[in-house]
């Protein structure tokens, strides 16, 4: 089951964007997060749950969505997310978040894969821009935004030619690919 669920959780860039997502579902994926593993119990996390219409468009264009996607400037009106979670370090807690943040968007992307809602990890994020956006005091650091909402492209996991190219792409249908490395490539010992 574990296994499907993890297929199943790739990357979604387009959504239905008149599909809202409660702020009650994202509190239930935050608080997944929060009962996920945390470096020495730490807990340095915090989260800021964005699901207004008004504050998304905010959003939007502070965050990149395909990098190797080069000719795709990102999702168009009409297939934006639906809400965003934005993963904070408090660095009153803690200097360094160490993996807890990975940790966390991994236990918050599967729960929303379970529950229909695809999203999408940002790490290139416009830091300054949402930190005044959102009135985000200057103790708290970015370290990730999480889009989410009802997926509206299918994304195939396939398997890659043994030393082959790992890209992702989308065919001419908007079939989003992503190739990944044989497991016996990835074993080295």
């Amino acid at each position: 089951m574990i296994k499907e669920l993890i297929k199943m959780n790739r990357t979604c860039r387009r959504f239905y964007q008149d599909v809202p997502v409660e702020r009650k579902t994202l509190e239930e994926l935050v608080d997944l997060a929060r009962c996920s593993a945390s470096a020495a119990n730490n807990q340095p996390l915090k989260y800021i749950l964005v699901n207004d219409p008004e504050k998304n468009a905010l959003m939007f264009p502070q965050l990149g969505f395909a990098g190797r996607l080069t000719d795709w400037p990102g999702p168009v009106e009409g297939e934006r997310p639906a809400a965003y979670i934005i993963i904070l370090l408090d660095t009153e807690i803690s200097k360094n978040p160490w993996c807890d943040h990975g940790i966390a968007a991994q236990s918050i992307l599967l729960g929303a894969r379970e529950k229909g809602l695809g999203g999408c990890m940002h790490g290139g994020v416009k830091k300054d821009a949402v930190m005044e956006i959102f009135n985000i005091p200057p103790r708290y650091e970015i370290l990730l935004v999480i889009s989410l909402g009802k997926p509206k492209e299918e994304v195939v996991l396939e398997d890659a030619a043994p030393g082959g190219d790992i890209a992702y792409y989308r065919d001419a249908n908007q079939v989003h690919h992503v190739p990944k490395r044989p497991l016996n490539e990835i074993i080295v010992g």
